[in-house]
Formats: C-alpha cells, structure tokens, sequence
C-alpha cells in the first residue's frame, strides 16, 4: 500500500464542529506538508459555530472572519459535511475507522448554572439560550422571554454580558439592519425594559469585559451606563493587584468606570454596572419578582490574586428577567472521554487522554480542549498547536485501507451551504436587512430544495 500523505493514500483527518477552532485546524492541516484530505463535520447544516450563532447581530466586522474560512473551504481537498451529528448520525468510532486522525472542535454548548435558590423559576434563563434566541440558532427558538418588566438583571461582567445588556438597552432601530431574527426584532421593539443591572461579585479592576464592549453601551442613543462611586473605586488589594498584574484593558476598565462614576443619568434606558456583588436567590411565586443580593470584598489569596468574600450585607431587587452569563461548559461527546469537573475533553497538548493512556488518533482543539476562554483569534494558535501534535505523531500511523464513511442522505455539502446562505441574504435584502436567517434546520433544508 502507497504511504500515508501522498497522492496515491493521502492523509484523510476528520474534524467534528465548524466553528473557528475547527475551520482554523483545517487551514493548518491543509498548509502542511504532504497530501491531506480533511472533512469538516457540523450537526448544523450551516458553518462558522459561534461566529454565526453567538456574535452580536451588531457586530458584523467581526464576522467578516468567515471570509478566511471561504478561503479554506475552497480548497480542493477540503470538505464540509453539514447536518450530521456525531453520535446520533454516526458514531465517534466509525470516524476513527474511517480516518486516520479524528480532531474534535465541539466548544462548550452548555452553560454553568449560578447555583442559588429560584434559579429555575420561570423568568430565569442562561444568557446562551438569550443570544441564541436571537442570533436565530435552531436551539433556542423555542425559548420564550418576557420583556414586559421595567428591570432586567444580568449575572457576568464578561464580554458575552455585555453583549446581553446592549441588546436590551439598545433602540430597536439599531439593530434593525443587522441579521438580528425578526422575531427577536419584533419582541425588542415592544420590551418594556428600561433599566439594566449587570451585577460583577469583583471590582472593576477584574471586570472581563472589553474596554469597548462598555464604551459602546454608554455610546448608544439614549443610553446611560451607570455606576456609583463606590463601586468604581479601587480598595488597596485592587490597586496592588492592578500594579502588580493589571493588563492595559483592566486599566483602562478602571479608568472609564472611574470617570463616569456618580453622573447623573438623563438617558431613558440606563445600564447599571453593580461591582463587588453577587445572586444569593431568585424571588417570586410563579416567575422571577426579585433577585436577592450581596456585598463581596476582596481578599488575596495565595497566588495573588484577589477572590470576593461575602460581607454578609444583603438587598432585594424588583426584576421579572435575570439572564445568568456566568460562563460556558462543555458536554459529553458519546465515545470520547470528558472531564465533567473542568467541563472539556481531557486532553494532554491536545492529544485526548482517558485517565493516563492516550487515545491514539484522536484529538482536541478549541474551548473543548482548554475551557471558555479568549477571543476568536484565540483559536488560531491554539489549532495550530494541536495539529502540530497530529504532524508529529503522523510517522507511528498504521498504513490501512479505510473505507469511506456512509453518511445519511440529508448530508449538507459547502456548495449547499452556500445556497442557504444567498437565500438568507436574499430575504433579508427584501426587508432591508443584512441577512434574514432560517431558524429552524428543516427550513433549511427545504431552502437547499427550492435552491436547486
């Protein structure tokens, strides 16, 4: 039999998730040396992850990443195979016995819960299940938000959280161009939500957030973000913390917030950072009425960072919507083994371990290898380290014949993607919008019909 990655056997890797851990290992495998063929699966019929299904409707210029990952996927030896689900369309096994390397991309679907009393009440939602809702993925269409209360509360000072609360703070009419759904449109438009609070059980000077996430809340027509003195203020521990391992964001987050503090608001949609508190329980008969909190204070731990430590203080707020954006976590893939304490696949420089041993051939890439972290460029290096990994351990590949993997009949290749996706800008174009997206996979597929 010829070797493995020359034309005659080439190197066939399958990549399961097309998102920007999945497309930024594809390029790589495709740029190294030797014959590589990569297929490049998604339980969606569309591709791109959280590019298409969590980045905010209003920021279209960090979607125009997808323009690299066209660039991929125009490569003769790549191909996308959409609508097929591991592990219910086919197994994790039959991909190990019909490729050489498995390399899994499948993030972090779910979310942490905050763990409090009231947390399942009605009214209480993840902030996943809200930005899916209205970024139109099939998921979260099922989901229904009541936006008929004047006070929502957001759990998370990260850029996800800030995302939450623009949308609700924003006038309609700012995202009425994006490739927001227009059933989510629809909803916003009528919200009676006018003031926002967003609670951080630390300071400012940890506050995740981007220096432009908050910045372009405050920039939004009649719009103010709110903080107390207090709250902005550094105590000692912050300020020895933001001298000894502050990054230039952290400064600046503290700069801005500093600035701001105190003001009097004359907006008609306010968003109130609350700093150094935290969710002790969701109030309510039927649905979330009030949301329980506390006061935090800092102290250094060991390693020098600075952790919050309940005060014992206590208030109640009035809110009839609390969107928890307290982080990601992964799920169990079936066939691959899985950390539930750390929420990713376990995993050793992106070769998958089960325990000690190695999982030969399989792999890891992605926030299913390191946790919820980073931006999306985040990806690219840590993709191209896990196929580094796959490179140096292609020379121990045993040389067999693999059979192609039978694949269900409602496959979606790239080419029916793409007639998904004109059609999607195509409806959109009839409302003045950006794009207007099938929210629902069997929409899809009778789009891929009407197509041709």
């Amino acid at each position: 039999m010829a070797e493995l990655g020359t034309t005659e056997r080439p190197l066939r890797v399958a990549i399961v998730g097309s998102g920007p851990s999945g497309f930024y290992a594809a390029t790589a495998l495709l740029a190294s040396e030797g014959a590589v063929h990569v297929d490049l699966f998604d339980r969606l019929p569309t591709p791109f992850g959280l590019v298409r299904g969590g980045v905010a409707p209003d920021h279209q210029k960090i979607k125009t990443v997808t323009r690299a990952y066209n660039k991929t996927a125009a490569h003769e030896d790549f191909r996308f195979i959409g609508n097929v689900q591991v592990g219910r369309d086919v197994s994790l096994g039959a991909l190990l016995y019909s490729y050489d390397q498995v390399i899994l991309a499948v993030g972090a679907e779910a979310d942490r819960s905050m763990g409090i009393p009231g947390e399942d009440l009605p009214g209480s939602h993840s902030a996943t299940a809200f930005v899916g809702w209205y970024n139109g993925h099939p998921d979260h269409q099922d989901h229904v938000f009541d936006l008929n209360t004047p006070t929502a509360v957001v759990v998370g000072v990260g850029n996800v959280a800030m995302d939450v609360a623009r949308i609700l703070a924003a006038q309609p009419d700012h995202l009425s161009q994006t490739d927001i759904t227009t059933r989510a449109l629809d909803h916003l438009r009528t919200s009676k939500v006018r003031d926002i609070v967003v609670l951080g059980r630390r300071g400012p000077a940890q506050a995740a957030f981007t220096p432009t996430e908050i910045k372009e809340i405050d920039a939004l027509e009649d719009v103010d973000v709110v903080i107390s003195e207090g709250d902005a203020s550094l105590d000692p521990a912050s300020t020895k913390w933001l001298d000894l391992f502050g990054t230039k964001p952290n400064r600046q987050n503290v700069e801005f917030l500093q600035s701001i503090a105190g003001r009097t608001p004359t907006a008609s949609r306010r968003v109130h950072v609350r700093l150094l508190t935290s969710p002790h329980a969701l109030l309510g008969q039927e649905r979330v009425e009030q949301v329980k909190v506390g006061r935090n204070q800092l102290e250094e731990r060991d390693d020098g960072s600075l952790g919050p430590v309940d005060t014992g203080s206590r208030e109640v707020l009035d809110a009839g919507l609390v969107l928890r954006a307290v982080g990601y976590r992964g799920v169990p893939l079936p066939g691959a083994p899985f950390d539930d304490r750390r929420g990713i696949i376990p995993n050793v420089e992106g070769r998958v371990v089960d325990g000690e041993a190695v999982k030969e051939r399989l792999y890891v890439v992605g926030w299913a290898k390191r946790g919820p972290s980073g931006l999306i460029g985040t990806n690219r290096a840590d993709s191209k380290a896990t196929v580094e990994k796959t490179i140096e351990d292609r020379s121990a590949l045993p040389v067999v014949d693999r059979p192609m993997l039978e694949l269900p009949p409602t496959t979606v290749s790239w080419s029916g993607w793409e007639r998904i996706d004109s059609q999607e800008i195509a409806r959109g174009q009839e409302s003045g919008k950006i794009r207007e997206k099938f929210v629902a996979v069997d929409a899809m597929l009778d789009a891929l019909e009407q197509g041709g």
